[in-house]
């Protein structure tokens, strides 16, 4: 297949729900290709109905298993230029979330291996075609990352992981910009599960954010962690 006239291609993971699904949606709306993933194989295909594209390459699968990671490049670079990886799934741990002295060692291994092992060994897979192609990356990162919040230890720090390793990645790699994006809190079925039972109906709504990114793919700005707030406030200065 040669590329000169596809449309640009994005790899979005945990693309049935929330987040991943409003952004896949406004991507398909710009004319990108999007390979889109999520673990539950029914939400996937309720997104990939109610979206409606031929664009939409929908994927079930576990980020943490190396053939499905395999799986999602290859369609991508089959499909078109691979020019963006959005590293969205993500795994809350526990529902109420443990403290760290009682955190249970198998528990906060799995909340690794989704947020922090699997998201570099999906860039590692993707890094050639994203060179290649003048693409970009954007991690998913949280609030929790940086701020002290009892009871997100586990998650937290797994974020904080990710915040360092999109640092160096950046340092490592100056050809692709490498943004760590901190949507703050949102409206979806995985912040309600970190609020059990509490009225989470305040937060934004995930397609309310969509836009910071938009901006970052707009603008390209240096590579960094990036707040949506700061971005709808200012805007990303290159």
């Amino acid at each position: 297949m040669t590329h000169s006239d596809t449309h640009p291609v994005a790899i979005v993971t945990g693309a049935s729900r929330g987040f991943g699904k409003a952004l896949t949606a406004a991507l398909l709306d710009r004319g990108w290709t999007v390979v889109g993933d999520a673990r539950r194989d029914t939400d996937l295909e309720t997104t990939a109905a109610e979206l409606n594209s031929a664009r939409l390459i929908a994927l079930p699968g576990d980020v943490t298993q190396a053939s499905h990671r395999d799986a999602l490049v290859a369609a991508a670079v089959d499909a078109g230029p691979l020019r963006l990886l959005v590293n969205n799934a993500s795994r809350l741990g526990p529902s109420p979330q443990p403290l760290l002295a009682d955190y249970p060692a198998s528990e906060l291994s799995a909340v690794y291996q989704t947020n922090l092992f699997a998201p570099l060994a999906l860039i590692q897979a993707a890094l050639p075609a994203l060179t290649q192609n003048g693409g970009l990356i954007v991690n998913l990162t949280s609030d929790a990352a940086v701020e002290p919040y009892p009871g997100w230890g586990g998650y937290g720090s797994s974020k904080a992981a990710l915040d360092q390793l999109s640092a160096v990645l950046a340092a490592e790699v100056p050809a692709v910009p490498v943004y760590a994006f901190d949507p703050g809190d949102m409206r979806t079925e995985m912040h309600q599960a970190a609020f059990p039972g509490e009225d989470i109906s305040d937060r934004a709504e995930p397609e309310s954010v969509v836009p910071a990114v938009l901006r970052l793919l707009d603008t390209r700005p240096t590579s960094g962690r990036y707040r949506a707030a700061d971005l709808a406030l200012s805007g990303a200065r290159p």
